[in-house]
């Protein structure tokens, strides 16, 4: 319900607004192109496992490799739990033979750090930074095996390249790309093991996870056995020899069907905008709206420190004027009214996060939207101060 008063608290409230309000960082703002009439072709009501569930998922695995560009000789699953349910696959099925380096700069990346310590008990070596920085991936030796998310969706931080990665390296690097593929270009060629979810960057729906595997991570699974009991939901293996129908369609588990029309009709979309590079320059142009407008606001700022570091995807925000005294609650009531007035859902930081704001930039936002969004940002900090004052 929008507030009737748009002077409230003594503030003028903008005229414009976004016409979609959804900045959730996931899932994400549908596409544009998203209506639930065009998903009246889903086979609904047939099995995953006939000719045509096959198809449509066989159509998907193709699809995501088109548009992203992912080579000929890697093996592309669609796989339960999201991204979750992907990497986890990947630590319990691949590590084990070699030291293992574990990077984490934000709350997902501190849970992989979690399960292997903890749960798998590897020989990690944990390399930690705080929110809004990065770990020195110079001192990273890729000839062990390597875990890390390459954009953090908790804390606006994102890897800036692979070059990092040893092109002849011994150890395998596994990859939570969840918040940056579709908007961010992966070097394909420095990961072997890649995964994201459908409910991020192209606005699908939650649940699917997507693992992507290089030669070397199908050569490490044909021929190590991890000493742990498997999960049937994380086996990849089956008689010391890779499971090829998870990469052709054949899921581990019963997928929905209307999540997997829902996904095609967002790579038919993506195609539309330009493919990767358009996916990439929406992006790009969506979180640069939001740079412009912290380098012209003294109270607010970028939670990354360093600009090429800065997420196009998950922008992180926090508040930086000194009169603030809980910034907490603070971050929270900005994130109410806007909500309160339609205008934007569910941008408060993540839980674990510094408090402040989070605004989702992926290319299913209009660029227009960001835009609006931030004149309003403007009035509720305001219309806060004057509150509180």
């Amino acid at each position: 319900m929008a507030i009737d008063d748009p002077a409230r608290d003594g503030v003028r409230a903008p005229e414009l607004r976004p016409a979609n309000p959804r900045f959730s960082s996931g899932p994400c703002a549908k596409s544009p192109a998203f209506t639930l009439e065009k998903l009246s072709g889903a086979p609904l009501g047939r099995s995953h496992r006939a000719a045509v569930g096959k198809e449509r998922l066989k159509a998907a695995i193709d699809g995501t490799r088109t548009v992203l560009g992912i080579p000929e000789d890697y093996r592309i699953g669609i796989v339960p739990a999201s991204d979750t349910g992907a990497v986890e696959m990947a630590m319990w099925s691949l590590l084990g033979p070699r030291k293992v380096e574990m990077l984490a700069w934000e709350s997902f990346g501190a849970g992989w750090v979690t399960d292997a310590v903890k749960q798998l008990k590897l020989d990690a070596e944990v390399k930690t930074a705080e929110y809004g920085e990065i770990v020195d991936l110079g001192s990273v030796d890729t000839d062990n095996d390597v875990v890390f998310t390459w954009n953090g969706t908790t804390s606006g931080v994102r890897v800036v390249n692979g070059d990092w990665i040893d092109a002849k390296r011994a150890g395998l690097t596994i990859c939570d790309a969840t918040s940056a593929a579709f908007a961010q270009d992966l070097p394909w060629d420095k990961l072997d093991v890649t995964t994201f979810s459908w409910q991020k960057v192209l606005g699908g729906e939650a649940a699917h996870g997507m693992i992507v595997l290089s030669p070397r991570a199908v050569e490490r699974l044909e021929s190590y056995t991890p000493p742990w009991p498997m999960p049937k939901i994380f086996r990849l293996t089956k008689s010391g020899k890779l499971i090829e129908g998870i990469f052709k369609g054949e899921t581990i588990n019963t997928p929905s069907m209307l999540a997997v029309e829902d996904y095609l009709l967002a790579l038919d979309w993506a195609q539309s905008v330009g493919g990767l590079p358009g996916l990439i320059e929406r992006a790009d142009a969506n979180a640069g709206v939001i740079a412009d407008f912290v380098a012209d606001h003294g109270w607010i700022a970028n939670l990354a420190k360093d600009p090429a570091t800065r997420s196009n995807t998950s922008v992180c925000l926090r508040f930086t004027d000194p009169s603030i005294a809980d910034g907490a609650a603070f971050a929270k009531a900005v994130a109410k009214r806007l909500e309160a007035e339609g205008v934007a859902y569910d941008i408060g930081a993540y839980r674990d996060a510094p408090p402040g704001l989070r605004i989702w930039c992926g290319g299913t936002v209009e660029t227009s939207d960001i835009q609006a969004l931030m004149p309003w940002i403007e009035w509720a900090y305001h219309a806060e101060r004057a509150a509180l004052a």
